[in-house]
């Protein structure tokens, strides 16, 4: 990393443009740029009054924002960016393993193949990011959105927290193994080849949404409707793992058709 970009991530909460490929900013980004000094300024050139001379004045860090950076292979370990924005920002293959991400927002950009393991994503928002295999072990994700993502091959195994959120997002063969969505309407979502085993699917309600070859052992499906979903060819071996949950006549007629047997939809 040059010395000039290392000076604009220690003074500037704003980069733009910024080539960091395989920086490692551990170190510059464990520090509020906000509070330290300008070059060239001291304390004696705030004016008498400012809110930096106030007894008591403890002003709150401002976000960084970052727009159209690339931090590819760049190392972010446990880096203090709360409230950070990435837009339009490249993070393939970049290490943000323990960083405090909480309330962060992701739009647009990639971070295929990231490492987010151990980090803490609360609040935070991703929105049309490329996340493949990407991996969140042992992440925080509390009341976490994902919208409009790529997230195939994500391994979410081992991540925490209740209120997760996807919609509209590629999650072929990803791994959600133990997550709890209980309670939520899951719309858009591509399953194929995923992996649920042991999730917590309890009351959700799935919309144009697509199960296909999923691997449901041990999930809990009381309550669930799964009537607007795509469950494909589910084998009758496998049907009891969606006890508790409501399907339609016509997805109760494929699976009951390997018996030979003939559902009456009614009509």
């Amino acid at each position: 990393m040059t010395e000039a970009a290392r000076e604009r991530l220690h003074h500037e909460t704003e980069i733009a443009d910024a080539d960091l490929v395989e920086c490692d900013l551990r170190d510059v980004l464990r520090a509020d740029p906000s509070s330290r000094p300008s070059p060239g300024s001291s304390s004696s050139d705030s004016p008498a009054g400012s809110p930096v001379d106030a007894p008591g004045a403890s002003p709150g860090p401002v976000p960084r924002v970052f727009r159209r950076c690339d931090l590819s292979a760049a190392n972010l370990g446990k880096a203090a960016l709360a409230g950070v924005t990435f837009e339009d920002c490249r993070l393939d293959r970049a290490v943000l393993n323990g960083a405090m991400l909480d309330g962060s927002t992701w739009k647009g950009g990639s971070a295929a193949r990231a490492s987010f393991t151990g980090a803490d994503l609360a609040d935070a928002s991703f929105s049309g990011v490329d996340l493949a295999n990407t991996t969140w072990a042992r992440s925080m994700l509390a009341s976490t959105a994902f919208t409009g993502c790529r997230l195939v091959g994500a391994r979410f195994d081992d991540s925490r927290g209740l209120g997760t959120r996807f919609v509209r997002c590629n999650l072929m063969l990803a791994s959600l193994a133990g997550m709890s969505l209980r309670g939520q309407r899951l719309e858009g979502l591509r399953m194929d080849d995923a992996i649920l085993a042991g999730a917590d699917l309890r009351d959700t309600v799935w919309v144009d949404s697509r199960l296909r070859g999923v691997e449901l052992r041990a999930a809990e499906f009381d309550g669930a409707d799964l009537r607007d979903a795509d469950l494909g060819d589910l084998a009758l071996q496998d049907a009891h793992q969606l006890a508790g949950a409501t399907i339609s006549s016509r997805q109760a007629a494929t699976i009951l058709g390997q018996l030979g047997i003939v559902v009456d939809d009614g009509t």
